[in-house]
């Protein structure tokens, strides 16, 4: 919505009832309830979203980060409903944003793939066949999705079974469709991604890499840019490999190819992204590119404003999912009301954020509250200044990821660069993070100041907005341009 301010163009948001106070809401033009918290009424409901934007005259249609954002049947009926899809065309997304179809993309141009299933598992006797044939540990992937949602790994052949239901049932909650596919655990691998534009005429570049090796639960909470490993020579094949997959399904817009890369600097193919990452700014800071504003422009159906040799990586950025977790409690989700919430500020810090002071913590989605991402001249200049960063965010109300990233930034693995997708397993253990004693005082003169300071901006609030009621179920804040 920055991008689109920034270009002119007025914006519309849609929200659940979950949703209704979110800071998005506030700072769309218009928004539009469109209905209960549940993601299956209301974020998922593609028609629903179709018949708002052309009920308000909308011109095209952002589709974000999850839900239906990589959803090739939501694609095509934006299309034909005479509507601007921001993203690659439907017949691009079912290939690629389906990881079968796009392994078997990658085979035509001899990318390497880590052994597996060649197509979705339809019984446990096939399954244990591949499993057989690859050998164990193996990791069970949802065919339609990412985020680490549907996936698990199987050290032991009596659980493949339960663990293919499982994953099966969780794809189908997260994406609406249950397929899985089996291919070998890679021991010790790096998460490397590259980052793709392509335009409607036949331009394609890479905007390199990010290192995404950080994880929990196969979700990324640390990322950063460039890698601290990559030789330019494997970066530049690495590379042309991600425009080499995006070319086969003629892309369009923002894209993200991810690899694997082994001990011994081999990488494989893993799957494609049709969609904006949420950890794109670190690739916005080391190369001066709003991707938004190039994904925008490409749906219009302009050019690339650059090409591949006016690219260069300048100084570092690493970015941190600060959710709403308990990292001494196995990262598992923590509810509650954001009683503090004051984001750091000062030179190279951005900060993206979902979320504001005395706001609850919605149960229904993805626990991550903001994305904090730094840039320095230099990886240890970056470290430092998330260090500093984390030190000057003051949440409280809800346990955070932030602590456990501090570890991460001042651990030694990570500064020197030599660890893997499984340094939480390796290096982390609850009882390290530092356990400061809750003073009870402080925290209840902080939520009698939280409510005081509230009752008086509500206040505030209704003198400075005015709230509109339109047809049943809708209502729209506007914004005053006074």
């Amino acid at each position: 919505m920055r991008t689109c301010r920034d270009m002119g163009i007025s914006t519309v948001a849609v929200f659940s009832e979950a949703d209704r106070k979110a800071p998005f809401v506030r700072y769309a033009d218009e928004a539009v309830c469109i209905g209960p918290p549940e993601s299956s009424k209301s974020y998922l409901l593609g028609d629903k979203i179709i018949e708002v934007a052309k009920k308000l005259k909308v011109d095209g249609i952002h589709p974000g980060y999850g839900f239906l954002s990589e959803n090739a049947a939501f694609a095509k009926k934006v299309k034909d409903a005479g509507l601007i899809f921001i993203g690659p065309s439907a017949e691009a997304m079912k290939m690629m944003g389906d990881k079968l179809s796009a392994k078997a993309a990658a085979k035509k141009h001899n990318i390497p793939m880590v052994p597996g299933s060649d197509g979705a598992i339809t019984d446990i006797k096939e399954a244990q066949e591949v499993a057989k044939k690859v050998g164990l540990p193996v990791l069970i992937k949802a065919s339609a999705g990412g985020g680490g949602k549907g996936m698990r790994v199987v050290e032991k052949a009596e659980l493949l079974e339960e663990q293919i239901k499982l994953a099966a049932s969780e794809a189908k909650s997260a994406f609406g469709d249950g397929s899985v596919f089996i291919e070998r655990y890679v021991k010790g691998p790096r998460h490397i991604e590259i980052q793709v534009m392509a335009d409607n005429h036949g331009n394609a570049v890479y905007l390199f890499e990010r290192e995404c090796s950080i994880q929990r639960r196969h979700q990324k909470v640390v990322e950063e840019a460039p890698s601290s490993v990559l030789t330019p020579e494997i970066r530049k094949k690495m590379g042309q490999c991600a425009v080499d997959i995006s070319k086969a399904c003629n892309y369009s817009g923002a894209g993200t190819v991810e690899f694997l890369l082994d001990e011994n600097m081999n990488f494989y193919f893993l799957e494609m992204n049709t969609r904006l990452q949420v950890e794109h700014p670190v690739t916005e800071f080391i190369t001066g590119i709003d991707l938004v504003k190039e994904q925008i422009n490409v749906a219009r159906g302009n050019k690339l404003s650059f090409k591949q040799e006016d690219l260069e990586i300048n100084g570092h950025s690493i970015e941190i999912r600060v959710c709403a977790e308990d990292p001494a409690n196995n990262f598992l989700p923590d509810i509650g009301k954001l009683t503090t919430y004051a984001p750091p500020k000062g030179p190279g810090i951005r900060v993206d954020d979902g979320m504001e002071e005395g706001m609850d913590i919605p149960i229904y989605y993805d626990p991550m509250i903001a994305k904090l991402i730094v840039f320095g001249q230099d990886r240890t200049e970056a470290i430092q200044r998330m260090i500093r960063a984390i030190d000057d965010y003051k949440i409280s109300g809800v346990q955070t990821t932030l602590e456990f990233c501090k570890f991460v930034m001042k651990h030694p693995a990570f500064v020197s660069g030599k660890f893997d997708t499984h340094f939480v397993n390796t290096h982390f253990k609850p009882e390290m993070l530092s356990q400061a004693p809750k003073d009870k005082e402080q925290d209840m003169i902080a939520a009698i100041a939280s409510v005081m300071f509230a009752s008086k901006t509500e206040k505030k609030a209704a003198s400075a907005a005015s709230f509109e009621r339109t047809e049943k179920g809708i209502s729209a804040w506007r914004r005053r341009r006074d």
